[in-house]
């Protein structure tokens, strides 16, 4: 969709560029310098330049041009063009489909389809595990989370974490859309759809889905106009989960940091691995030897699965740290953080939403991989914070 919204922007004249995008451009011109580390393997790693490794490449290149593109359209369409609440209201729209989604996945987490991309792409593409995550349609992740297998929500997205980071960050701007300028019927449906969302929500197990929508609630504290109602509101509805038999599900979730030493290797290694190649990084993601467990773990012909995570793959941070380095990472952070700083006065609904979705952006770096869709929110977000400022 990039491209005709290029072909339309580029029939504008003056184009309008927000502050502080610089930082985007000069994240992109990094990541095109890192293609001449795709080569090196760094110690500690294994593996050869591959055309999987190309791939991977080349899908985050055009999504951070595409990303490019987008911003600039949006925010050089005018108010009459496209209004600030029907944007809102298209994700808040999102947001509907991705408590469907949610459903779905728990209550019929086999559900899958073979999507027309994969008649088109060749079997060397899409058999490539990371594409065939993008375009292959299943409801659930099926993981051994609290001991025994148990679905998690993926639904419309790529993976379970991705509906998690994405559901926060679509609910926002449901509640903008819906209840902030909503009339009494948009909120007695609001209040439905968001009883509903509190299922997918409990099943997907994510707890930084939880945290953030916590730090949200905290967020929304601070900034409200009438915390004693938001208060109110809040341990009302905290009452009801509690009562619930959802309650329970939580518990065991935290009683279960599976994920913890895994996660710990992961990024200790992909520090350390980064600190060799700290300017420009090596492009993409690499395979560490062995586990937190052992060295002698990895795919096998009759187990292509097996194996540790790429490293890079706990965080967008930590993607960032491993194919572009320390610079990149500033970079990105540096993006999100000048955004809130220079947005925090707008004290609109969509000015507040819009800062905590950047706020949201730079917490889920350090446990989410913001590829693809969640990133596409961080900068429609941001978008939407640069119109409101016009």
């Amino acid at each position: 969709m990039a491209i005709p919204m290029l072909v339309i922007l580029s029939r504008r004249r003056p184009i309008k560029v927000p502050k502080g995008f610089g930082l985007w451009v000069l994240l992109i011109a990094g990541y095109v310098i890192s293609a001449l580390m795709l080569a090196e393997t760094p110690d500690g790693t294994y593996g050869d330049l591959t055309t999987g490794r190309v791939i991977g490449y080349v899908m985050r290149l055009v999504v951070y041009l595409s990303l490019l593109v987008i911003v600039l359209y949006l925010g050089n369409l005018t108010h009459e063009e496209l209004p600030q609440l029907t944007l809102v209201r298209m994700l808040g729209a999102l947001f509907l489909t991705t408590v469907a989604g949610g459903l779905l996945g728990v209550l019929l987490p086999h559900f899958a389809f073979t999507s027309p991309v994969e008649f088109v792409l060749p079997r060397w593409i899409s058999g490539n595990s990371f594409v065939t995550n993008l375009i292959h349609p299943t409801a659930a992740q099926i993981q051994h989370v609290l001991g025994h297998a148990s679905p998690r929500p993926e639904a419309p997205f790529e993976w379970a974490n991705a509906w998690g980071s994405n559901a926060s960050v679509l609910i926002i701007w449901f509640l903008v859309g819906w209840w902030g300028y909503g009339g009494p019927l948009r909120k007695i449906l609001t209040a439905v759809v968001l009883a509903l969302a509190a299922i997918p929500i409990v099943y997907s197990l994510n707890r930084g889905l939880w945290i953030g929508l916590g730090f949200s609630l905290a967020y929304l504290a601070v900034r409200s106009r009438r915390p004693l109602a938001l208060g109110t509101a809040v341990a009302a509805a905290a009452t009801a989960f509690l009562l619930s038999p959802l309650s329970s599900m939580v518990a065991q979730r935290l009683d279960s940091p599976h994920s913890n030493d895994i996660r710990a290797f992961t990024v200790s290694t992909t520090v350390q691995t980064a600190a060799t190649s700290p300017i420009i990084g090596y492009g993409n993601t690499r395979n560490a030897f062995g586990n937190h467990r052992s060295i002698a773990t990895g795919k096998s012909d009759w187990c292509d699965t097996c194996g540790h995570p790429p490293l890079g793959s706990d965080g967008q941070l930590w993607l960032l740290l491993i194919t572009q380095g320390f610079i990149g990472a500033a970079l990105y952070a540096g993006f999100f953080a000048g955004a809130v700083r220079r947005y925090w006065a707008d004290r609109t609904p969509i000015g507040q939403a819009g800062v905590l979705v950047m706020m949201l952006a730079l917490f889920y770096m350090f446990i989410y991989d913001g590829m693809v869709t969640a990133l596409s929110l961080y900068l429609i977000s941001f978008a939407l914070l640069w119109r409101n400022a016009t």
